[in-house]
């Protein structure tokens, strides 16, 4: 009991510097946890987060003997095994090999998980029906006036946490993270069911209690003095347009990707438990993607010229131009510290935390190219032709 009191202790620690960008002690510590408990999946794959794997690590060579009693292990240390096997081959660019562990992961991951497809599309489908620029028409003009909230959402793994740290580099902007403040304000006067068809009759005090709960929240954690405020948790998306009638002033961030790169990032990510059913699968991937796409393409067409779209290749090819537009959409005066995002040395907790700690980057863009037979459902469920 002692060795494994020691060795999950060594594990906390090293996820806590992990998220704080120390991450040669993270490593540290991740590697003190294997080493006192070897058997333990799960230390290996937030290892794996870490490092990049090299031809003849031995790492992977216990990671192999590992697997072959896989059988033996609890699903939940399976499916830890296989993303951090996925992880070590993909940096050894044996791409068949890695995706083959990826999709034995993904696929033990989602038989655990509740998760109705159709009721998850229709669900997006609705908020188009029910919210309508009538409704928005109607609605508008109730709710808080603080420029303070700034929205970063969009699918996850499509560059929030990027354009997140861009922003939280300036001097003016207090970074929040993923927050769950707002579906916290909808609960609070009681709204957190019957959406979206409750927005077309909601009560003007409603939104304003909404907005007035939200910026409150928001205060609480970032103090009197920030100027802006950001919240990127993603699937705020849902609610973009109740988020523009309770919040009249906030700034609405959407990050996108090309959808191939995007979805096949959140096929390699092991998402908290419970959290984003539709990943583990290719086929609902791609179709919960399309079914977003057009959902975001709704709310542009309900409220035009109300959101920013950063594009992440974009970003990626001309860093210091889209900054600037990210910055001058917030309402800030430029600051070149924004272009350090990378030094910031705010706590980060996301699946994003290892990429934002190192200077802009295109590894991660087209790495499917090539290998299009290995997920052909993911590529018919987006309706893509390649």
């Amino acid at each position: 009991m002692a060795l494994l009191n020691e060795a999950e202790a060594q594990h906390a620690r090293g996820i806590a510097l992990e998220q704080m960008g120390r991450l040669a002690e993270a490593r540290a510590a991740f590697e003190a946890a294997v080493a006192l408990m070897p058997q333990r999946a799960l230390f290996h794959h937030s290892l794996a987060r870490v490092q990049r794997f090299s031809p003849g690590d031995p790492r992977l060579a216990a990671m192999l003997a590992l697997a072959r009693r896989t059988t033996t292990l609890p699903e939940a240390e399976q499916v830890h095994l296989c993303f951090a096997l996925g992880k070590a081959f993909a940096d050894l660019h044996e791409d068949q090999r890695a995706f083959r562990y990826y999709l034995q992961g993904n696929a033990v991951r989602r038989r655990a998980m509740q998760h109705n497809e159709a009721v998850a599309l229709d669900f997006l489908q609705r908020i188009r029906r029910h919210i309508t620029a009538d409704v928005i028409a109607a609605q508008r003009g109730h709710g808080a006036a603080s420029p303070a909230p700034v929205f970063i959402l969009g699918m996850p793994r499509s560059g929030s946490t990027l354009v997140e740290q861009i922003l939280a580099a300036h001097p003016e902007v207090f970074g929040g993270g993923e927050l769950r403040h707002f579906g916290a304000a909808l609960a609070a006067v009681g709204d957190a069911w019957g959406y979206p068809e409750y927005v077309a009759t909601l009560p003007a005090a409603h939104l304003q209690h909404i907005g007035a709960r939200y910026i409150d929240a928001m205060r609480a954690i970032a103090g009197p003095d920030a100027a802006r405020i950001t919240d990127k948790m993603p699937t705020n998306y849902l609610f973009v347009g109740l988020i523009r009638l309770a919040l009249s002033n906030a700034t609405i961030i959407h990050t996108r990707r090309d959808p191939i790169d995007c979805c096949l990032s959140n096929f390699t990510t092991l998402f908290a438990p419970g959290r984003l059913a539709y990943s583990y699968d290719l086929g609902e991937l791609g179709k919960y993607h399309r079914a977003y796409d057009a959902l975001m393409r709704h709310w542009h067409d309900v409220l035009p010229g109300v959101m920013l779209d950063v594009q992440y290749e974009a970003l990626v090819a001309d860093f210091e131009t889209v900054a600037r537009r990210i910055v001058a959409h917030c309402g800030l005066q430029w600051d070149d510290a924004c272009l350090r995002f990378h030094e910031a040395r705010r706590t980060v907790r996301t699946a994003s935390v290892i990429q934002v700690r190192r200077p802009i980057h295109t590894g991660s863009i087209g790495r499917w190219r090539g290998h299009e037979a290995l997920f052909a459902p993911l590529i018919k469920g987006l309706g893509e032709e390649i």
